[in-house]
């Protein structure tokens, strides 16, 4: 089984050094940048916008990994896509209409996501996996970084992976939320292939060591 692509959230960074962190964690090895962009309503904290978005972009060449947990989502769509992000996700509740929601970001040339909270069933997928391209299961629930890992969610995981492999479509499997070198392991038999990692890996002094160490995790345990 391959290693699984990381992709080090920013939200966990030093955010007086965002471009630098960005830089240091691309030069380190991470394959994603994952952006959590929170609006104050839809989750209980609030981060940043697309200003900040097009601002990190000259710093990182590796694909930026936009995760909206804003409600309404469309109206920023096309901002974010404009402001560099390559992958863009976006919860079935932050809107009336996730197919047309997908249908959008996939017109404005990005890769589109969907992402499902602890208590979102897998059901809300099943038919938009034609137009999806990742699919993120939160692991803890939103808003804030360095919460538990939520082994419930492992079943989750694993009827994913099972839809996903039917559908015969290429759509990355993703976890976020109480990811580390020691739950690693299980996301990646449950059947996910892409890591959000945030204290794991900007809580560490050496972001190399973390990365080659949650993958070297990864590669033992399969």
């Amino acid at each position: 089984m391959p290693a699984p692509l990381i992709a080090p959230s920013l939200l966990a960074a030093d955010f007086a050094r965002l471009g630098e962190e960005a830089a240091a964690v691309a030069a380190a090895g991470a394959d994603w940048l994952h952006l959590d962009i929170m609006d104050g309503h839809f989750v209980p904290n609030i981060s940043f916008g697309p200003v900040v978005v097009k601002a990190l972009r000259k710093h990182a060449a590796i694909p930026f990994d936009v995760h909206l947990m804003i409600a309404p989502a469309d109206p920023y769509l096309a901002a974010f896509a404009d402001a560099g992000a390559d992958i863009i996700s976006l919860h079935p509740e932050a809107g009336p209409h996730l197919h047309r929601s997908l249908q959008t970001i996939r017109a404005l040339g990005r890769k589109a996501g969907v992402v499902l909270n602890p208590a979102t069933p897998v059901e809300s997928v099943a038919h938009v996996l034609d137009i999806t391209d990742l699919i993120l299961v939160m692991s803890v629930n939103p808003g804030f970084g360095g919460q538990s890992f939520l082994r419930s969610q492992l079943d989750k995981i694993a009827t994913l992976r099972r839809m996903i492999d039917a559908s015969g479509r290429d759509i990355r499997l993703q976890v976020d939320g109480g990811v580390t070198a020691q739950t690693a392991p299980d996301c990646l038999a449950a059947g996910a292939d892409v890591l959000v990692a945030g204290t794991a890996v900007f809580g560490q002094a050496d972001y190399a060591a973390a990365i080659a160490g949650l993958r070297g995790r990864q590669r033992a345990a399969a």
